[in-house]
């Protein structure tokens, strides 16, 4: 068996050990999004199948590429760390393509979204799911329509009602049999959609280069590794401790016979 240092060993294990809570992090993430989903109607939401997928699949992989690492420095396995290593520098390239991409993309990607929103109108003509989840982001959000409360049109449900004591309302005017008013919320619901977007989208651009910092951090840890397995002799450059910092040998000579004596 190949001598790799063991405080090298134990770091590199924390690090996998660390990189599988991210993964059970990821599938807890999906677990409570499709629960929240389910809660709240939103089962026959739009890319709700693909986001679960793709959450799990990431979660899942993770894990097992942590484990492979963790067994491979435990068990000095060099197949194993040369697998972990090659994950690291295609999951850092990927990650740090999908980051960089965010960023530039954002203005887009909110245009996009209002644009999708947009074609949702008039509520009341719209599918029953929809009018079921823009009714309970209304319900919860204190807001009336998406854009305006004409977006209902004539027909604006009782979840846009507001009290004029404690809300910022408008007072809308109908007139079919009886002349009647209502009071409905003031603010819009886009807006409110349009900011947990953006939190979302910036939650998302942190843990994805969070992610490509540890897996460039694993490609370091996994190749001194694999080095040290490989020339068991050779001092590996980042173990090593530059000579400008190490104190110069004693003088013997001097010790033995100090001067003057």
């Amino acid at each position: 068996m190949a001598s790799v240092n063991t405080c090298l060993k134990l770091i590199f294990t924390i690090f996998n050990i660390f990189f599988a809570i991210v993964g059970g992090v990821i599938i807890g993430v999906a677990l409570l999004f499709q629960v929240v989903t389910s809660i709240n109607g939103g089962e026959n939401l739009e890319g709700r199948p693909t986001i679960l997928i793709i959450l799990y699949t990431l979660g899942a992989i993770t894990m097992v590429i942590a484990i492979l690492g963790a067994y491979g420095a435990h068990r000095e396995k060099q197949a194993c760390l040369i697998v972990f290593l090659v994950c690291m520098v295609i999951g850092s390239l990927m990650m740090l393509r999908a980051g960089v991409t965010a960023i530039y993309g954002h203005p887009q990607e909110e245009r996009r979204l209002e644009e999708r929103f947009r074609e949702l109108l008039p509520l009341d003509k719209a599918p029953e799911n929809i009018q079921y989840i823009a009714d309970r982001l209304q319900t919860q959000l204190h807001c009336c329509g998406l854009f305006s409360y004409s977006d209902w049109e004539d027909n604006v449900p009782d979840s846009c009602l507001c009290d004029p004591q404690t809300e910022e309302c408008l007072s809308l005017t109908y007139s079919d049999m009886l002349l009647h008013r209502k009071s409905v919320y003031a603010k819009t619901c886009f807006p409110t959609i349009a900011h947990f977007f953006r939190l979302i989208l910036n939650i998302f651009m942190g843990v994805d280069f969070t992610l490509a910092a540890l897996a460039l951090l694993g490609m370091v840890l996994s190749s001194t590794i694999i080095h040290q397995m490989r020339y068991p002799g050779r001092s590996t450059l980042l173990m090593t401790v530059p000579a400008i910092f190490t104190l110069p040998p004693p003088k013997y000579q001097e010790l033995h016979n100090p001067p003057g004596y």
